[in-house]
Formats: C-alpha cells, structure tokens, sequence
C-alpha cells in the first residue's frame, strides 16, 4: 500500500510560487547527465550511419535488426490482424483529432501597411518530420494518432514513425519489429514510412540520416530521459517539439469530488511510468481521508500495482489548502501536464487557470479520456514548462514565413526613415542599400 505523503500549505501566505514550485513532488529527471551519456552515441550515427543505429539496437534492445525499416508487409499484417474494435477506437480517435487540429490551421494573410507595401505572412508546413512513439512499458497505438493527424493536416509532406523493436512478441512475426498494435494504427493512417529504431539512436537517425532513412528536419514525440537527452543534443541541428520527461496529473478539487473518480484518475496516471507524479490539492481534508481510503481499495484490482505504488509514494502527494483561491495558485505554480478541476465551479475556476498543458473540466472528463478520444492531443509539456510551452498541435508542423511586396513609391515614403535608424546604429550600408535604389532628394 502506498503512503501518499500530505502537505500542508495553509501556512504560506500570498506570493509564494516560488515556496510552492519547492515543496511540491516531480520526478527528479537530470537530462544533463543523461546528455553525456547519449552524446557519444549520437556522434556515432553521424559518423558511420545505419551500422551505429544497428549495433545501438543490438546493445539496447537486444534487438539483431538487418535492416531498420518496417516492410510494407508487417504493416498490413498488423492491420489485418487489428481487433476490430481497437481499429474501430483509432478510427474514431482519428476522426475526432482532426476535428480540433483542423480547426487550428491558420491561413495566409495580407497586411497593408500603406499605399503601395504589403507584407504576407504565408505559413509553410516543415517538409519532413520524424514521429517518436515510445514502446518501452506499455504500446501507444494513440500516440501515432496524436503525432500523425496535426501533421498531415498542417501539410507535412513527408512523415516517417520510430518505435522500438520488440525482443518478444505474441506472434513470433513481429519479433524485432514496433509493436503491432503501434503499426496497425501508422498503416491505419496511411504512414508507410515506418523503422523498427528506439531510444536515443531513434533521434540520432532521424537527425543524421542514414542509408535506409533519409534526415528529418523535424522531430516530434515523447520517449524516456535518452530520448530527451538526444533531443537536447541534436537541436539545432533539427527542431525539436519538446524535452517531455515522466507523465504527471494535477487535481484540483472540493467536498464536492466523488473521492472514487479522484482515487481512479490518481492510479490511471501512475499506471503510465512508476516516474509519474500525481498532485492532489483541495481544501477538504475530509476528501483527502476519502480518497485514501479509495485508492486502497481500488489498488487491489490494479494490473501495474507494483508500478503505480512506486509512483504514487515516491514522487505525488496530498497538498491541503485554505481555500480554491489558494488552490488555483498551487496548481499555476506547480504547471501540471494534465490538470482536472473537480469543483462545484469547475468551468468558471476552470477559466481562471493559466498554467497547464492540457485541462480537464467536471466529473466527467477525466485524463484518460484525453488520452484517447476527446480529439485534444495528449503530447503535451511536462516538468513545469507548461508555464512557457504548450502541447503538440498543428502549429508545431507549421513555420510563419512573412513575405515583402513594396513598390518604388512605397520604399521612396520610408526612405528618410531609414536614413535616420541605419545612421542612429551605425549601419550606413544598410542606409546605402536603400538610397543606390531612392537617391536623396528623390523620395517625393
């Protein structure tokens, strides 16, 4: 049985974000040392290519790959052997996902600034990206939904899925190749371009290129502390969406909290990673001794017990508050990735939070239906950076590029203008630049 630890906050008067960010539980994540680890790997790949990647594998996985892409034929087995309501689930996920992701796509615009000048800000979609689907505890079919269908709507002409290999599998076919679930859900969505790659070496080739897969310009996706490590390393070289660390859920609630549905989405979060944290803040200590009680009782029928109370005692706790005002500041300091507000005033307290990564109004939509089918996307920022970062949408697929349109007459209007700043920062080619074009005394 877990020992949830109990904070108690009432004490802390107001300003005190910074006292909140520290007493608060989170996995304790240090990608810096992990980056020295994964360094020498990456360097690897880019010297010698699908060898380095192979052999990676091979230590790693325990995984013997001779080749790492995915042939067309594992993909259409796995759909073909999909169960036929997991296929039904994607589809629908699928469905709904592009229902909010179309709903985020910006169109190209024309600003006049004056007679004669118009600037366009036209957005381009990235032309390749890498999807990173993690493989290692559990199989994420949902996590090919969340990256592929912002992409291909933004326009991403090229994609191509990394998931881990599998060193055993159910079917003895799919041994070293993603779970078949994972390449049911990319053949699914029409995603041919798939590699049986995982961990830190997934980031190196997609970054480097080797002989069987072609570098991306972009990468996308969660994975464990190698995959953000590798990622930190190779930015710049590629964008990177986010260094996502281990999953976490922040709960805000009052008396008025069924203590069973708090109880239920406190495990189904640990259920994901025993590095998950779990962060439980009311004002009632009377639903704090109730979801104890609960979380005991519903323990005893959960599959990952050994997990979830790893998670649950090492890095979540209780945190007791004076009132939801106090409330709401603990939860925007803390910047849940997933944050649900269970409260008699769930959607107006709801609209006052200002840091999360993705929130969950009311009883009746808990994280796990984030997870798979509110159409929301569930790749969202962790470890408090949802204070600066949101989550993966159709917007990390596109670039604003502004594209400049001005006549003779409108360059001669601003000329003067230049003159005055390219001088006052002493730039005088820049002014040069404008008068071997308008010369002085010809700008009327």
């Amino acid at each position: 049985m877990p020992v949830i630890s109990r904070i108690d906050l009432r004490s802390y008067g107001a300003n005190s974000r910074s006292q909140y960010a520290q007493v608060l539980p989170r996995a304790a994540v240090d990608i810096s040392s992990a980056v020295s680890i994964v360094t020498p790997l990456l360097n690897d790949i880019r010297e010698r290519g699908l060898g380095a990647v192979i052999e990676a594998t091979a230590r790693f996985d325990g995984v013997d790959l001779a080749t790492t892409r995915v042939p067309q034929a594992a993909l259409d087995a796995a759909l073909a052997a999909m169960d036929p309501q997991v296929r039904l689930a994607v589809e629908e996920a699928a469905r709904r996902a592009r229902l909010v992701h179309e709903a985020q796509r910006r169109t190209d615009a024309v600003i006049r600034v004056s007679a004669g000048a118009e600037v366009i800000e036209k957005w381009v979609p990235v032309q390749r990206v890498g999807l990173y689907v993690p493989g290692g505890l559990v199989a994420y079919p949902s996590s090919v939904v969340m990256n592929v269908i912002p992409a291909l709507v933004a326009g991403v002409e090229s994609l191509a899925i990394a998931s881990p290999p599998q060193r055993e599998a159910a079917d003895p076919a799919f041994v070293g190749l993603p779970h078949p679930a994972v390449l049911a859900a990319c053949a699914l969505l029409g995603v041919t371009e798939v590699y049986a790659v995982g961990g830190a070496q997934a980031i190196g080739m997609f970054a480097y290129g080797t002989s069987e897969c072609a570098p991306v310009d972009l990468v996308t996706g969660p994975g464990n502390v190698y995959v953000a490590a590798a990622k930190r390393v190779v930015r710049g070289t590629i964008g990177i969406d986010s260094e996502a660390g281990p999953t976490e859920i922040g709960i805000l609630a009052d008396s008025s909290a069924d203590p069973a549905f708090v109880a239920a989405d406190l495990i189904a979060q640990a259920e994901h990673d025993e590095n998950a944290s779990c962060l439980l803040v009311t004002d009632s200590t009377e639903l704090m001794d109730a979801v104890d009680r609960e979380v005991a009782q519903q323990l005893t029928t959960t599959v990952h017990r050994a997990r979830v109370e790893t998670a649950l005692t090492n890095q979540s706790a209780y945190a007791l508050v004076n009132d939801l005002d106090q409330g709401l500041d603990v939860v925007d300091a803390w910047a849940a990735e997933h944050l649900e507000v269970i409260t008699v005033d769930a959607v107006e307290r709801a609209a006052r939070v200002r840091n999360a990564g993705a929130i969950f109004v009311g009883p009746w939509a808990p994280v796990s239906l984030g997870d798979y089918l509110a159409g929301s996307n569930h790749v969202l920022p962790t470890g408090g950076s949802a204070r600066h970062t949101g989550g993966l949408s159709v917007q990390s697929f596109l670039r604003s590029m502004h594209v400049v349109n001005y006549t003779r007459e409108a360059l001669a209007e601003v000329a003067p203008l230049i003159d005055a700043l390219g001088g006052a920062e002493d730039l005088h080619s820049h002014v040069a630049a404008v008068r071997v074009r308008i010369p002085s005394g010809t700008d009327d």
